[in-house]
């Protein structure tokens, strides 16, 4: 009786670790928008909206990688605010200055995080400039991407 092995290409399981590796590192994180903020999507600008979502599910799908890997996120992004207006607001609003115009930004994001063995952890956060004088930053979505920033290092602390 003979007996016979596949010996597979050592290339092919390297590839095929990688492909595995990557679909378990990636968590499963859902991002909508708030019925409140839809209402402001169009005076913001869609593009501008779906770019601080993009930017909100990497920032949570880092951090879940890091602290719960396999855990997933069901998150609801409920305030949006620039620090200085979106391109579609300076179209809208043309006395609008886009490099003068400041105000206090931040952003508001519910939902949820479920663990990889299935336990729910309930996701409230905030965060916006307390002043007109602390928006330091010349980023249209300065004090967004520092709640999301936050946010992350809040998961990854194990707060949520």
């Amino acid at each position: 009786m003979r007996k016979f092995a596949f010996i597979a290409p050592p290339a092919a399981v390297v590839a095929a670790l990688v492909v595995a590796g990557a679909a378990q590192a990636q968590p499963a994180v859902n991002v909508t928008v708030g019925q409140d903020l839809q209402e402001r999507v169009e005076k913001l600008g869609d593009r501008a909206v779906d770019e601080q979502v993009s930017r909100l599910r990497t920032e949570v799908e880092q951090a879940l990688a890091q602290r719960y890997p396999g855990a997933s996120a069901e998150l609801v992004l409920t305030d949006l605010k620039p620090n200085r207006p979106t391109m579609q607001q300076v179209r809208d609003t043309p006395g609008l200055n886009p490099i003068r115009s400041i105000s206090i930004g931040g952003a508001a994001v519910e939902g949820s995080i479920v663990t990889a063995d299935g336990e729910r952890r309930p996701v409230k956060f905030s965060y916006y400039s307390p002043s007109i004088r602390d928006v330091y930053g010349f980023g249209i979505w300065h004090d967004a991407d520092r709640a999301f920033d936050r946010l992350g290092a809040n998961i990854e602390r194990g707060r949520y």
